[in-house]
Order: C-alpha cells, then sequence, then structure tokens
C-alpha cells in the first residue's frame, strides 16, 4: 500500500507543478488598477492620434500599452504621418516612455 500512495503523491506533485508552467509569474501579472490605467491611457493615446492625423491613417496605427509604456506600431503612408502620430502621442499625460515602431508603407 505504501508503494501506490507514494507512487500517487509523485504523480500529484508533478502534475501540479507542471500546471504552472506555462502560467506567467506573479511579478508579470498586473493589478486590477494598473490594467485599466493601462487602458485609459490607450484610449487617450488613439483618440489625441486620430483627432491629429484623422481617423482613417489612425486606423492603421496598433496602440499597445504596458505598466504606463506605450509603444506605436503599424504601417503608415508616410514620414510625416509617423512623426504627427508621434507628436500626438507625447502631449498624452500619464505616459512613462513611448515607443515608436511605426514603419513606412512600401511605395
Amino acid at each position: 500500500m505504501k508503494p501506490l500512495l507514494a507512487a500517487l503523491a509523485v504523480a500529484t506533485a508533478a502534475a501540479l507543478g507542471a500546471a504552472g508552467c506555462g502560467s506567467p509569474g506573479a511579478q508579470s501579472q498586473r493589478a486590477v488598477g494598473e490594467v485599466s490605467d493601462d487602458a485609459a491611457l490607450t484610449a487617450k493615446v488613439k483618440t489625441a492620434i486620430a483627432t491629429d492625423v484623422g481617423a482613417r491613417a489612425a486606423s492603421s496605427i496598433n496602440v499597445e500599452t504596458y505598466r504606463g509604456v506605450v509603444e506605436l506600431s503599424g504601417f503608415v503612408d508616410n514620414q510625416e504621418m509617423a512623426s504627427r502620430a508621434l507628436a500626438a502621442a507625447k502631449k498624452v499625460s500619464g505616459i512613462k516612455s513611448l515607443k515608436n515602431d511605426l514603419r513606412l508603407k512600401a511605395s
């Protein structure tokens, strides 16, 4: 009986340990307040960009925020549009840092 219990205990421990392997650690998880702050910041940046470059052009610009760090990505028609989008985003308060990964569309 003892070997069966030992085998069961080992199997249970292995299963529980493996279940946590794919999940992010506690340090990478954000509090509810952080998530809502990031969502609000993303909305403000998207609105600022759409106001400056227009809704149609802004639809090709992705805005992602993680812990106050905002990243712009996507493809724009020209360098002026990229510069205007970046300038509009910089005007939004609350951004800790801004990453620009905007690319020009191929001609």
